[in-house]
């Protein structure tokens, strides 16, 4: 079956951007972003920007756009099969999302997420070498917050996306990556 993604959750002062790769079926049903009960998404965005995990929709997207950040689907469409897993799409069906105009409409966007790998590898494969020089976020695959995706426990996907966003965000949270320079006094 041929699929569409959403508009993008966007503020045009975003600073932020994730990607995931294409909305699943329930997602798709719901007409909501990471719609699925199980999906860690908005638990892991409600612990790092603060707001209740299970407020309405319209309220995690509020969030989103006061921390200045976008949501959006690397493919614009393609056709999947059965289930919502990312291997059912069919590769040859993948059609990109128009980045050069949405960065060119966002050009605060310092930091880009990947959720997961699909997400990764089609914007590496469709998108990437296609962005003009002016577009030079950095990238970051974070791990995927289906629950399709049980390697990685719940607790370690949370530190993991508290660690990178948080840091991005500068939640006031140790950063690893951080370094202090001392500015010397006159």
């Amino acid at each position: 079956m041929r699929i569409s993604c959403f508009e993008p959750i966007e503020d045009k002062y975003a600073r932020v951007l994730i990607l995931g790769s294409m909305p699943g079926q329930t997602s798709l049903a719901e007409n909501q972003y990471y719609a699925h009960p199980h999906n860690a998404f908005w638990p892991i965005l409600s612990e790092v920007l603060g707001f209740e995990k299970n407020a309405p929709y319209a309220l995690k997207i509020q969030a989103l756009k006061n921390a200045h950040i976008a949501l959006w689907d690397v493919l614009q469409f393609c056709i999947r099969e059965g289930s919502s897993l990312d291997v059912r799409i069919r590769t040859s069906s993948e059609k990109a999302n128009d980045f050069q105009s949405f960065f060119d409409a966002h050009p605060e966007i310092q930091h880009v997420f990947f959720n997961g790998s699909k997400a990764q590898s089609c914007f590496k494969k469709h998108v990437l070498r296609k962005l003009n020089s002016s577009s030079s976020p950095s990238y970051v695959r974070l791990p995927s917050t289906s629950p399709a995706h049980a390697s990685q426990s719940y607790a370690q996907k949370l530190e993991i996306w508290r660690t990178q966003l948080g840091c991005t965000l500068k939640l006031r949270l140790p950063c690893e990556t951080e370094t202090t320079t001392a500015i010397p006094t006159p």
